[in-house]
């Protein structure tokens, strides 16, 4: 597919691209962003922007340090983030294109009514030629609460998140480097752009760099995201979004960035078990369970499970780990932390006999595992 032919994009701007050198907001460019996704817009493509730059914009605006505590940044989005979007909803109404506010938590994620209840309200948007804005509300975010995997800590994951759920065609990060590098170009001036990539195999992964100053991402969350929409069928394009007219010049098939082609899809329910969750538990498994479960899609039996790390509920989403501590695949649990741990090893015949009732013969059944 050229980039071109995308019916459904989703556009990710880091908060580097829409300031300037002095960490003012580079209207300029922004209103190039606008007019540019404008014009794909009025030629019948669906539109999703996720945007960064509340917190600091907010930060710049009230002349604090946002790094000082949680509650400075949090007070810091809430300002730059009633900026932000007057931006955003002016410069479309320019061009008589309705805008929308969405402000996520990981919340909005990991519970599955909430979850679906986000993604109709966003496709009711798209139906009624709506542009929604997201940011995650960092002004009531609970990312910093410690737990096994964290849902979106970045705008790259949310932006990824979001392109998952609503079935995008692609997913366009616009952040403040030409792309993926075989080596850091700030450090090594002979590194290489590499332009197209198949698979997102440990050594392409290996590349990936710290967050750049001012932003919270960085390669590393750009690669994630990557990984996360390519496996929900997904092209990803990461460009410099300081390019003159990178969007206008990316849709007329012009080699710009990196592109991130998709491999084998997961259906809805598995791509919010392996990427839509905040994980609170860990089962560790043997050898034969992991075989079970990656070779031939077996459920997850008591008997092929070692250990548990963390306290999860029934019906919550937890990693599972191989001997060596690997997480290789996620999945909706049938029994609480406290029960798994009293059947530890044991055949399911021994489930009733030990806790006095048996939900199943499996602490986690096959069509509730995602294979990451």
């Amino acid at each position: 597919m050229n980039i071109s032919e995308a019916k459904r994009i989703v556009f990710k701007f880091g908060t580097n691209v829409l300031r300037n050198e002095d960490k003012e907001i580079s209207l300029s460019r922004v209103y190039s962003f606008i007019e540019e996704i404008s014009k794909l817009h009025k030629e019948g493509k669906e539109i999703i922007i996720v945007t960064s730059g509340a917190v600091g914009l907010g930060s710049k605006k009230l002349g604090v340090d946002s790094s000082e505590s949680l509650a400075i940044k949090q007070a810091c989005a809430a300002v730059g983030q009633c900026q932000l979007m007057s931006i955003y909803e002016d410069g479309f109404n320019k061009y008589s294109i309705n805008t929308a506010q969405v402000l996520l938590t990981e919340d909005d994620f990991t519970n599955r009514i909430r979850y679906l209840s986000l993604s109709n309200a966003l496709n009711s948007m798209l139906e009624l030629n709506v542009i929604p804005i997201i940011n995650q509300n960092d002004t009531v975010s609970t990312s910093e609460i410690e737990c096994f995997g964290v849902s979106f800590s970045d705008n790259d994951k949310l932006s990824a998140l979001v392109a998952s759920k609503l079935d995008a065609d692609l997913l366009v990060i616009l952040s403040d480097i030409d792309g993926l590098y075989d080596d850091n170009p700030k450090e090594n001036p002979d590194a290489k752009l590499i332009s197209e990539i198949k698979e997102l195999t440990q050594e392409i992964e290996n590349y990936a760099g710290d967050p750049s100053k001012g932003g919270r991402g960085g390669m590393k969350t750009k690669l994630q995201a990557a990984k996360v929409v390519t496996h929900s069928g997904g092209f990803v394009v990461i460009a410099n979004g300081k390019e003159p007219h990178v969007i206008n010049r990316l849709f007329n098939n012009e080699k710009l960035g990196s592109k991130f082609y998709p491999v084998e899809q997961l259906s809805q329910k598995r791509r919010w078990i392996a990427y839509a969750t905040n994980i609170t538990g860990q089962i560790i498994v043997n050898e034969g369970a992991k075989k079970a479960i990656t070779e031939k899609n077996k459920s997850l039996l008591p008997i092929g499970i070692l250990s548990i790390n963390g306290t999860f509920d029934c019906a919550e989403v937890v990693s599972i780990l191989d001997e060596k501590g690997v997480e290789f695949a996620r999945g909706i649990v049938n029994y609480s932390s406290l029960d798994v741990s009293k059947i530890i090893g044991m055949h399911s015949d021994d489930i009733y006999n030990t806790l006095g009732h048996k939900n199943y013969d499996a602490v986690i059944t096959k069509d509730n595992i995602a294979l990451l």
